[in-house]
């Protein structure tokens, strides 16, 4: 297995808490993003510069992607395009995409769009939270218990 995440729109404490995993289980991590991110000297964390661009990354990470690996994402599409290429999407809130909630998923991103298309203000997601990133890192070890 191994380990990537959407690293543009990826929250800080959820990029420390995949470096530390990735340690600790030696496992490559490759953090996918059109800017250098900063991260901690180790042989099993890497940095994947692509160009800027609409979907750039996502495409990148489905073209690198192995059936098996995690990746971390937030975008509901790539989500999907990961369950479809055998992959594990998890997102830094921590929830589980499967390929039974993943449609219900892009109808609501959809539906939201078309919101925001018309004119509706629908405000962002809110900060996260410490439930947030205790619920991130208790799937994430559950994937990575499974994993071994």
């Amino acid at each position: 297995m191994k380990l990537w995440i959407d690293a543009d729109a990826c929250p800080v404490q959820i990029r420390e808490v995949m470096f530390r995993a990735a340690i600790r289980k030696k496992l490559t991590l490759t953090l996918v993003a059109n800017q250098r991110i900063k991260t901690p000297p180790s042989p099993w964390i890497k940095v994947l510069v692509v160009a800027a661009g609409f979907d750039v990354a996502d495409n990148e990470i489905v073209r690198l992607l192995e059936p098996g690996d995690l990746v971390i994402t937030s975008d509901i599409p790539l989500a999907a395009d990961i369950l479809g290429k055998g992959g594990q999407a998890l997102s830094p809130r921590g929830e589980l995409f499967t390929k039974e909630n993943i449609g219900g998923r892009l109808n609501i991103r959809d539906f939201m769009d078309t919101m925001r298309a018309s004119g509706v203000q629908s405000g962002g997601p809110p900060p996260l939270s410490q439930a947030d990133r205790k619920n991130f890192a208790d799937h994430l070890d559950r994937i990575l218990a499974q994993s071994q």
